[in-house]
């Protein structure tokens, strides 16, 4: 199919939003390309024409990227949301917001083209509102692999390593490097199961094959590591196994 999306492109750069537009246009996938320098701007084209995607820079005065998004997500028919930015540390805020895709700059041609490829994945699909709840249910985390950036299911992390001011998503093939602590991820995956185990680690409470009592305290087993559990956790851990046990038992 050609010339059938309609784009809305913001930057508060000129060079940086000439460049964006120009890869744009150039793709046959684009109907329609509409340009903005800032977020009032880019509302007042909203306002007047209807839009697929909006391709969108985070760092602007005024109102930012993240902030415009929050205000877009709040449309009867939001547009999809893929942020341009030269930055890695708003991703997981980004993919908390429901963003299609995460593009760093300097924008590349064929990166522009996989964005637009995944905007007309997300939008094929019917707004259903349980398509909705399945996709809220279970984002997507972005992640770094040889200069490309990919959606990693959240369903796919079995537990998480603290390293620094980033952390390691452990998945059943491999593990992957982001720019979050851990503490922000317990905090944004409690309801989805995921629980404090050690400073150091959060584990998805299903997946715990095993709690044992070793010579230095207790571990969890999942896919055949060990992994510690602190003094400090191990009576909520306890607790918690308990409980998920008996709401197994009674279903």
């Amino acid at each position: 199919m050609t010339g059938f999306l309609r784009v809305l492109a913001v930057d508060d750069e000129p060079p940086a939003l000439d460049e964006l537009a120009y890869h744009l246009r150039a793709d046959p996938r684009v109907a329609r390309l509409h340009t903005a320098g800032d977020a009032t701007e880019a509302l007042r084209v909203l306002r007047d024409d209807d839009v697929d995607v909006v391709f969108l820079d985070i760092r602007m005065p005024g109102l930012d990227g993240m902030e415009l998004a929050r205000v877009l997500r709040r449309f009867a028919r939001p547009p999809a949301i893929v942020f341009v930015t030269a930055y890695d540390d708003g991703a997981v805020d980004a993919f908390d917001l429901g963003a299609t895709d995460y593009v760093r700059k300097p924008v590349r041609a064929e990166r522009l083209a996989e964005s637009l490829r995944r905007v007309i994945g997300s939008r094929v699909v019917p707004s259903h509102p349980a398509a909705l709840a399945r996709a809220e249910e279970d984002p997507t985390i972005p992640i770094e692999l040889a200069g490309t950036t990919r959606m990693l299911p959240r369903s796919a992390v079995r537990w998480v390593e603290a390293q620094g001011d980033y952390a390691r998503l452990h998945t059943a093939d491999g593990s992957h490097l982001v720019r979050v602590s851990l503490a922000t991820l317990a905090e944004r995956w409690a309801d989805a199961g995921f629980v404090r185990i050690h400073r150091s680690y959060l584990v998805q409470l299903r997946l715990i094959a095993e709690l044992r009592l070793v010579n230095s305290g207790y571990v969890v087993v999942i896919d055949g590591s060990e992994l510690p559990v602190s003094r400090r956790h191990t009576r909520e851990l306890k607790d918690k196994l308990v409980r998920a046990a008996k709401q197994d038992w009674s279903r």
